[in-house]
C-alpha cells in the first residue's frame, strides 16, 4: 500500500507535513505501507534528517518544485503548473502508482484535480467531501456534503445518502447505515422546496435505512450514521462542531466529546464519488493532524469504499 503526502500543501509545510509523517512511522506503520512524499527532493531530505527518519524503508520521495497556492484559481493553477505537488499527486494516482492521494493544499484544486483525473465513478451525479461527526455515544457519523456542492438538487441529495450508506457501511462495519436528512424540522414537509423533494426521494429509496429529518440539535446524539445536507449547511454545521473544542480550550474545559471535535484528531476528509481515495486536509494541519490523516487514509484504502460504491451503482 503506497499513500501519497503532498509535502508542501498547508499553511504549516513543509516542516508540519513532514513531522506528522515522521509521527506516524516512529508509532509504527503497518509492514505493508509506505509514504511517499511529494516535494523538492532536497527540501525532503533536509527535513527527514532533521526528524530523525532519513533513508527510512517505509518513506519514498518524488520530485516536484511547484506548489498550488491557497488563492489561486483550482483549473488554471493545475493546467499552468504541471510539476505541482497536487499535479503530480494526481498523475501517480490516476496511473494506480499510489493508492491514496493526501494534500492540506488548496482544497478546490484537490477537488478539480480527482475529478480531472481519477474522475468521477460513474452514475455518480456529483461527488461531494465527506466530513466525520462524533456522537454522544461514542460513535461517529458520516455527513456530506460539507463543502463541495453549495447548491443541489433534490437527486443529489438522495444519492449523497446512498454514497454515505455505502462508505459507513465499509468504512465503519455497520451493516444497515441510519441515514438521515438534516432539516428545520422532523415532520416530513417541513423545510425549502429542495428538502422537501430530497426526503420523498430518500424515503422510497429501497438501497438506504432513511429515517427521516433530523435537526441541528441532532447532530451529535446518535440519531443517524449518514448525515445528508448541501454544501453551504454542511460546511457552516461542520465548522462550528469543529469550534467546540477551541471554546472549550480557552473555558478551561478538557472533555473527551470536545476533543474529538478538534479538526486534527480525524485530519482531514474524503471525496467521494472519484474512483481512488483521496483525502483532503485543513490548511491549518499541524503535525498530529497529518499523523492522523495517514492513519484515516490507510484505513479507506483497506476498506475500498470506492470500489463498492461503484459495483452498487452498476
Amino acid at each position: 500500500m503506497k499513500i501519497a503526502v503532498d509535502a508542501l500543501g498547508g499553511d504549516f509545510a513543509p516542516e508540519a507535513i513532514i513531522e506528522g509523517v515522521a509521527a506516524a512511522v516512529k508509532a509504527g506503520l503497518p509492514e505493508d505501507v509506505t509514504v511517499v512524499l511529494i516535494g523538492p527532493e532536497s527540501v525532503l531530505s533536509t527535513q527527514l534528517v532533521a526528524q530523525g527518519i532519513a533513508g527510512h524503508a517505509a518513506i519514498e520521495l518524488v520530485h516536484a518544485d511547484e506548489v498550488i497556492g491557497m488563492g489561486e484559481h483550482p483549473t488554471k493553477a493545475l493546467s499552468q503548473k504541471p510539476n505541482s505537488t497536487i499535479s503530480v499527486g494526481f498523475k501517480l494516482l490516476k496511473e494506480r502508482q499510489i493508492d491514496a492521494f493526501c494534500s492540506a493544499g488548496n482544497t478546490g484544486a484537490m477537488h478539480v484535480g480527482a475529478l480531472f483525473s481519477i474522475k468521477a465513478i460513474e452514475g455518480v451525479i456529483r461527488p461531494c467531501i465527506a466530513g466525520f461527526v462524533p456522537q454522544l455515544n461514542g460513535g461517529t457519523a458520516i455527513m456530506l456534503d460539507i463543502g463541495a456542492n453549495a447548491d443541489c438538487k433534490p437527486e443529489m441529495l438522495a444519492q449523497f445518502g446512498e454514497l454515505g450508506s455505502i462508505y459507513a457501511k465499509h468504512m465503519f462495519g455497520i451493516d444497515t447505515p441510519r441515514v438521515a436528512l438534516m432539516n428545520i424540522g422532523e415532520e416530513e414537509q417541513k423545510g425549502s422546496l429542495v428538502a422537501q423533494a430530497a426526503h420523498q426521494l430518500l424515503k422510497d429509496s429501497r438501497r438506504i435505512n432513511f429515517v427521516g429529518n433530523i435537526e441541528g440539535k441532532d447532530m451529535f446524539m446518535n440519531r443517524a450514521d449518514v448525515i445528508v445536507t448541501d454544501g453551504f449547511t454542511g460546511n457552516a454545521l461542520f465548522k462550528l462542531g469543529e469550534s467546540f473544542y477551541e471554546v472549550a480550550t480557552q473555558r478551561g474545559l478538557k472533555d473527551e466529546f470536545f476533543d474529538k471535535t478538534n479538526y486534527a484528531s480525524v485530519g482531514g476528509s474524503p471525496i467521494i464519488g472519484v474512483n481512488g481515495n483521496v483525502i483532503i486536509a485543513h490548511g491549518i494541519s499541524s503535525a498530529t493532524a497529518i499523523q492522523n490523516m495517514l492513519n484515516l487514509a490507510i484505513r479507506q484504502v483497506q476498506a475500498d469504499a470506492h470500489t463498492k460504491i461503484a459495483q452498487a451503482l452498476k
